[in-house]
């Protein structure tokens, strides 16, 4: 008999996980996040840099994070 492999997947909303999420969750710094994702050393998200301006916008999906990290809240409304 063949075996069957049943992969079970976190039901992934596409939310944006707040960077001091995954500082908790990771036990990081935003700041080290924050870097590590600018220089691209860190593949779970994706950072804009403002125009005109110093600001950066981060951009971290569910599925993402999860696929680099581990990480998945299920419950995003409850603290980590």
């Amino acid at each position: 008999m063949a075996d069957i492999h049943i992969s079970v997947f976190p039901p992934f909303t596409g939310r944006n996980v707040p960077l001091a999420e995954i500082a908790r969750a990771t036990g990081k710094s935003v700041s080290f996040l924050k870097r590590g994702l600018k220089s691209g050393v860190l593949g779970f998200g994706y950072v804009v840099k403002s125009e005109n301006s110093d600001q950066y916008s981060y951009l971290c999906p569910d599925k993402l994070v999860w696929e680099r990290t581990g990480y998945f809240n299920p419950n995003p409304d409850k603290e980590v």
